[in-house]
């Protein structure tokens, strides 16, 4: 395999176009299809960016020639039987998060790429964000002494009332849709790598906004323990009126750190300052999507572009590991094996919130 035949097909028109086809390209990987329910959206937007071929079958993509790997940006409750005949057609894989539907199917497309003995990766591009790759290094290095409390914690008003747009299958909870899914999952697989696995969670999944025929949750309210025996609370909600609010800190024996959107700070006995950037953390300024692209209060969660560079950094890692090239260890790379860990929390979640109860974490 030579460096300039490493193809990937996208699935998924939407996400798919906004952030996974340039981040890829970013990373020196020729897209050679995008695959799409909607045959004229699918041939417009591929035509748009310059893809060679638009498919409405994932078959006659893998098909094609020079297909090396699949990414896979589709709702979640598809990405097993697209993961499944993608690893079995022996092409590598990087999976959007929500993994899976429930922690089954995670099972099933763990064992899959495991059987099919090819490179599989998990979409989570903000471990390759500055600020959160920075504050797992600080942990990690003891900046905090040993952690003790997390707080997470974001309100920002982009689904509020009827009238935000968003996609059908975002507002069906059949389909996997919600506000856990979208954002939870990111914050869930940054606590898994920077404080431990979780032990257990008591959880709330309400609908707070006033959108009729909703049934997926615009708000997640997590208490949770970790077997490090680290105590915190994520909270979030896309479904309130008023102006953003967001925290996110970890306090231990000897101090907190703490993100301001980009920046890390740390606070101890010594006071409290901002952490300089290490060279190999830093990236580049957001490029913000094609603004015509943009038609939903779902789509303007992309619209500054803040993904792009660290899909990219996961793209590339994804590209050397298939090139057999040796990885960075820090930040760590997600695998599906991350995708069942991560899936086993948020089936916790759900569990706990329907029940009203603590619920503990299924080891896997």
């Amino acid at each position: 395999m030579t460096d300039d035949k490493l193809g990937v097909v996208i699935v998924g028109s939407g996400f798919g176009c906004l952030t996974h086809l340039p981040a890829f390209r970013d990373a020196g990987f020729e897209v050679r299809a995008l695959v799409g329910r909607d045959p004229e959206k699918t041939t417009a937007r591929a035509e748009r960016f310059g893809v060679p071929h638009a498919c409405t079958s994932l078959a006659d993509a893998l098909a094609l020639d020079g297909v090396d790997a699949v990414s896979v940006a589709t709702p979640p409750n598809t990405h097993r039987d697209i993961v499944v005949r993608a690893v079995e057609a022996g092409k590598h894989v990087v999976c959007e998060k929500p993994f899976a539907a429930d922690l089954g199917e995670a099972r099933q497309m763990l064992a899959a790429a495991e059987k099919a003995g090819v490179v599989h990766m998990l979409g989570t591009e903000f471990r390759w964000s500055t600020s959160q790759a920075l504050l797992a290094r600080l942990i990690a290095q003891g900046a905090v002494g040993t952690p003790k409390l997390a707080t997470w914690l974001l309100h920002i008003p982009v689904l509020t009332g009827p009238e935000a747009g968003i996609p059908e299958w975002w507002g069906r909870a059949e389909d996997g849709g919600g506000w856990l899914g979208a954002h939870a999952t990111h914050w869930i697989d940054q606590i898994r790598y920077t404080l431990g696995e979780f032990e257990g969670v008591s959880a709330g999944l309400p609908i707070v906004s006033d959108r009729p025929g909703q049934t997926a949750e615009d708000t997640f309210n997590i208490r949770f323990r970790t077997v490090t025996g680290v105590e915190g609370s994520l909270q979030s909600s896309a479904g309130v009126y008023g102006p953003p609010l967001m925290v996110t800190r970890v306090a231990g024996t000897h101090g907190s750190a703490w993100v301001e959107f980009d920046d890390v700070y740390v606070g101890d006995a010594e006071g409290d300052r901002k952490v300089e950037v290490p060279d190999d953390l830093a990236n580049p300024a957001p490029e913000p999507p094609p603004g015509d692209l943009l038609h939903t209060a779902y789509d303007m969660l992309h619209c500054m572009g803040i993904d792009r560079a660290p899909y990219a950094r996961l793209a590339g890692v994804f590209r050397d590991r298939i090139l057999g090239r040796e990885v960075p260890s820090d930040p760590p790379v997600a695998t599906f094996a991350d995708g069942v860990a991560g899936q086993a929390v948020m089936d916790a979640v759900r569990r706990s919130a329907a029940e009203s109860a603590w619920a503990a974490v299924e080891p896997v």
